[in-house]
């Protein structure tokens, strides 16, 4: 007592230093503790709707739910048989077609030309025989011999022979002048029009397979062998194995502490001792009320920014949906 009363100004001295150490050292945990972000946040995985660009009956189911495929993996696939038999009728067509064209590039044969010239010598003689008859039949007419029915059929024999004579007496100046040009371009687009329906119908055929479009892990199966497909009807649910981001928010006083590129430690409660390696990839532009309906002057600290942390996830251990911790 007597040491303290005798030391006093000492005692005050130590005491002084003493409050202002701890002064600092406080300043200086909260200091360090403010720099220290911890984020919670959820896992976020890229999901695709997978279903047939055409219509038709299932034939085939590859996968289940969980199936881990890969970029290219046959999924399902449609009752092709229909398609297949259009496609062979469309190339028989084509064939045929295709050998018309040529026929008209070639010209007529010699032996056609001969053919057309024998048909028109025996028309001709043909209509020769049927005038001369028709001629007959009206002096028999004259002498009241026959009836008018008699030389009406005979002029009707007449006129048909003719008509016959003049169609083959055509067909044979078409062989030895040849075809003309509006009859080639004519065959050439009719073979274009046929090719053309076959490219459709090789690529509807190729659309009866369904392939995964990434690497993903089969989440929903919803339709099965024998259901009618569409378009607008989603076969499967594929979640995509990369890219895979948490999604957080900072609020808007620690906005200041975080940019993209930054490094991060991700935890999830099935490893809590391990971490993810991530690095801030996104950060929004728009604030966020908390909650959305309140815009009071009080809750202006509130204000939140969302953060996407993406993470190579080579263990494949993240979730959809799954809560996590982000340290920084």
């Amino acid at each position: 007592m007597k040491w303290i009363q005798k030391h006093k100004r000492l005692v005050v001295i130590v005491l002084f230093v003493s409050v202002l150490c701890c002064i600092g050292w406080s300043f200086y945990q909260q200091k360090n503790h403010k720099k220290e972000l911890v984020l919670y946040g959820n896992v976020d995985i890229r999901q695709v709707s997978l279903a047939f660009n055409g219509s038709g009956r299932i034939h085939e189911m590859l996968k289940n739910e969980g199936d881990k495929v890969a970029k290219g993996d046959v999924l399902a696939t449609l009752d092709a048989r229909p398609l297949e038999i259009a496609i062979d009728k469309a190339e028989a067509a084509i064939a045929a077609q295709e050998a018309q064209v040529q026929k008209l590039y070639n010209g007529t044969r010699s032996e056609e030309i001969v053919e057309a010239q024998s048909r028109v010598d025996a028309l001709m003689a043909e209509e020769n025989n049927a005038h001369t008859y028709y001629g007959r039949m009206l002096q028999l007419l004259e002498s009241g011999a026959v009836s008018q029915q008699a030389v009406d059929n005979a002029e009707a024999r007449w006129k048909g022979a003719e008509a016959n004579l003049n169609y083959a007496k055509a067909t044979l100046h078409k062989a030895n002048n040849g075809a003309r040009s509006e009859d080639i371009l004519a065959a050439e687009a009719q073979l274009k029009s046929l090719q053309a329906t076959l490219d459709s119908y090789k690529y509807n055929l190729s659309q009866t397979t369904l392939v995964a479009p990434d690497d993903g892990l089969i989440r929903s199966r919803l339709s099965e062998v024998g259901d009618m497909a569409s378009p607008q009807a989603p076969v499967y649910i594929l979640s995509l194995t990369s890219p895979k981001w948490i999604r957080a928010y900072v609020t808007e006083d620690r906005l200041g502490e975080i940019h993209e590129g930054m490094k991060a430690k991700v935890y999830i409660d099935s490893f809590p001792n391990e971490f993810i390696e991530g690095q801030i990839g996104y950060i929004s532009h728009t604030a966020e009320f908390t909650p959305k309906n309140v815009q009071t002057e009080n809750l202006r600290t509130a204000l939140v920014y969302e953060v996407r942390i993406y993470v190579d996830d080579i263990h494949n251990r993240l979730r959809i949906g799954m809560p996590a911790t982000i340290k920084f």
